[in-house]
């Protein structure tokens, strides 16, 4: 009997060293202390479908298959002699006595007292969290987010096969590019000649634009604020005084731009908030399977001390530490540096797909996060993983490890992380977060009851702006059909298994800018269908200056693919799921609109009962107030079918605080737009002082126009 059972012991342990080998970061057969140190030894599941790899120095690696991590946990707990079923569950593996702390925990509230900055918060409340330890694998694969590739340590056969994507993909994206390239020359042609008819008949074509005459005036009084800025330097080089001028120009002005003149068009969203009187800090943050992401936090230099770089380095991947708000109150970025009464209630905003959060900042004092900075509020801008920059605490750009991630990754795994940090840094139990387009997507994906539900105990309400939740009818372009057709296997053949299109960044970083913020808007508006009718022209080149950024070719095929977001039209629910939508839609509307059936639309049907609207609900109780604000004019996404799901009472917990259609508006003119502060920034700033908890309120100052709230 002892020896079968060392038998199986020593079977278990091989078992597991060959899974271990698999997972690992280097192969076993190089005798080096990285290796050793980037060994697997553990998978720790963010929610039943996200697990993530720890080495055994405590690093971390992104995700793999879960049944992949759940043998390699099973195998672990044999050779540990654990029982590795007692503490898993097949509804979300955690335990009956976690599952319980869980739920007790959850139902304690914090009391004002706690929360007025007087103790540390955070000591008293803490995020209840789940094992990471333990998960059973989901019965079955969800359409809608298919398991992603598994990619091991370097080898030989990988690394051939590694070269052979990025040899066909370099040929083969590059074509398709040339094709989009030459499809946005081709239809820009009828335009230019319709131009140069109007200039041969002595017409400003440019007269026809809605905000043609605010365009100007801005135009003429950004030229006269470069000639005053350029003559301010001339003093300076001929040594004449003017620190007095500064100093009276600061005591009548509370925002004194630093930088000035003509605009370089530089890929620095720093320099475009001096330009304004504001700056950035720039924090690193490390997510829950090791990628660093970026974080800018926006302040008014007149009030705020930038942190020392050690302060705004990354962290551990664990988010939500114990006593993290008390921590953030005394020894936070922001938390530390404002008393009670003029502490600023924090917001984190994240981007859309393709760009970063420099798109909140491209407009001068137009810009939202501007806007929102000089209204009152403590800004943070999150940037999604790879960037710019693509970093990992282990990875390298060239490991397909790094990439192997979509929009389920950038949801569970890189918005908890965000707001972790803006938490930790400013001292709050929440925050208001404001997304566009993609940054809706993931935040949508990520509060869904099946992933991380519990984030929205951090969130107090979530102003989405384009929502992109269910497809518009630009997914049926040509080019769009093309990425559908295509098996994966050829999807990765065409794009690689890295980065998505890098060529685009080699002409970010190398083309002129005034040349790129065309060539980009021409393209760009060829394949979204996008005009700049409403956006000051004279800003356009700047506002693709921040675009595109690093995203893998995974992500891409999520949305594009044969598989997921283009098939499916919908995030969160399957193609077949949206038909039995719209039938009982236009059944439900048919009976209201009929004045013969209204028992039928109270609740009966020939005396049986109406089927719940609610069965196939997304979110639970723990979702936080959604403010939704959709441009009428969107093809790209179909905002409108969002707003009747929520208000028709599919989703019966989820409680709609605000919501506007402004017809004439296209996808990114809720950002960029002329009169978006009018349309959506000021109704933002209420949206957000209004939801915010009532022991927030009183410790901040009261936003810009908000003293009704």
């Amino acid at each position: 009997m002892t020896s079968n059972v060392a038998k199986a012991k020593a079977e278990s342990a091989i078992q597991l060293a060959k899974q271990a080998e698999r997972l690992s970061l280097l192969p076993p057969n190089q005798d080096s202390e990285e290796a050793v140190a980037s060994t697997a030894v553990e998978a720790k599941f963010i929610t039943p479908r996200d697990p993530v790899i720890e080495t055994s120095n405590g690093d971390r690696l992104p995700g793999v298959p879960p049944d992949e991590a759940q043998k390699l946990n099973k195998l672990k707990d044999e050779v540990d002699g654990r029982d590795s079923t007692s503490s898993t569950t097949a509804s979300g593996g955690i335990s009956q006595r976690e599952q319980q702390e869980y739920v007790g925990n959850a139902q304690q509230s914090p009391s004002e007292e706690t929360l007025d900055g007087s103790d540390h918060p955070g000591d008293q409340f803490e995020e209840p969290r789940r094992s990471l330890r333990t998960a059973a694998s989901p019965s079955q694969t969800s359409p809608l987010f298919p398991p992603l590739p598994l990619y091991g340590p370097p080898s030989l056969l990988r690394n051939l096969q590694c070269a052979t994507f990025r040899i066909s993909s370099c040929f083969l994206s590059l074509g398709f590019l040339a094709v989009i390239v030459l499809g946005s020359a081709f239809t820009s042609i009828p335009l230019m000649f319709r131009h140069i008819g109007l200039r041969l008949t002595f017409r400003n074509p440019d007269a026809r634009r809605p905000f043609h005459v605010e365009e100007e005036r801005r135009k003429k009084l950004r030229q006269e604020e470069a000639k005053a800025w350029k003559h301010k330097r001339r003093q300076r080089r001929c040594s004449i005084k003017i620190r007095e001028d500064s100093e009276e120009d600061a005591g009548c002005d509370e925002f004194i731009p630093t930088e000035g003149g003509r605009d370089p068009l530089v890929c620095d969203v720093s320099y475009y908030a001096r330009r304004v009187g504001l700056d950035i800090e720039e924090f690193k943050v490390q997510t829950e399977d090791g990628f660093i992401i970026d974080l800018w936090h926006v302040y008014n230099p007149k009030e705020y001390v930038p942190v020392s770089s050690a302060k705004r380095h990354w962290r551990t991947p664990d988010i939500f530490p114990h006593g993290f708000v008390g921590d953030g109150l005394a020894n936070g970025a922001s938390g530390s540096q404002y008393s009670n009464g003029k502490r600023r209630y924090p917001v984190l905003m994240i981007h859309g797909l393709l760009q970063s959060s420099g798109a909140y900042c491209c407009n001068d004092d137009d810009s939202l996060a501007f806007f929102l900075c000089k209204s009152g509020y403590d800004v943070w801008l999150g940037n999604n993983r790879c960037g710019f920059n693509p970093e990992h605490k282990l990875l390298k750009y060239s490991d397909p490890r790094m990439w192997a991630w979509n929009i389920r990754q950038m949801g569970v795994l890189d918005l908890p992380a965000l707001i972790s940090r803006v938490l930790s840094e400013t001292g709050f139990e929440k925050l208001g977060l404001i997304c566009h387009s993609q940054g809706t997507t993931q935040t949508f994906v990520s509060l869904a009851k099946e992933q991380r539900p519990d984030l929205g105990a951090k969130i107090s309400v979530f102003c989405a702006l384009a929502p992109a939740v269910y497809a518009g009818p630009l997914i049926g372009k040509m080019y769009f059909k093309f990425m559908r057709v295509i098996s994966p296997a050829m999807f990765r053949i065409f794009f690689g298994i890295h980065s998505f299109i890098p060529f685009m960044m080699t002409m970010h970083s190398t083309l002129p800018g005034k040349l790129y913020g065309a060539m980009g808007y021409r393209v760009f508006s060829f394949l979204f269908n996008w005009t700049d009718d409403r956006w000051d022209r004279n800003l356009r080149d700047r506002q693709f200056i921040f675009a595109p950024v690093y995203v893998s070719a995974e992500s891409m095929r999520w949305w594009l693919g044969r598989e997921c977001f283009a098939k499916q039209k919908c995030i969160l629910a399957t193609r077949e799921e949206g038909l039995l939508e719209d039938e009982e839609d236009e059944e439900h509307k048919y009976y209201t609109h009929n004045k013969r059936l209204t028992a039928v639309a109270n609740g009966t049907l020939d005396g049986v009962k109406q089927k719940d609207r609610g069965r196939f609900a997304w979110y639970d109780e723990q979702v936080p107030p959604f403010a939704l604000w959709i441009g009428g004019a969107d093809e790209l996404v179909d905002g409108r079918r969002l707003l009747r799901r929520f208000e028709t009472g599919r989703e019966p917990h989820v409680r709609l605080v605000h919501s506007k259609v402004i017809e004439e508006y296209e996808h990114l003119d809720v950002l960029w737009a002329m009169d978006s502060i009018d349309k959506v920034g000021k109704e933002v700033r209420e949206v957000v002082w209004k939801t915010a908890p009532q022991w927030a309120r009183k410790v901040c100052r009261t936003p810009k126009d908000c003293n009704n709230f």
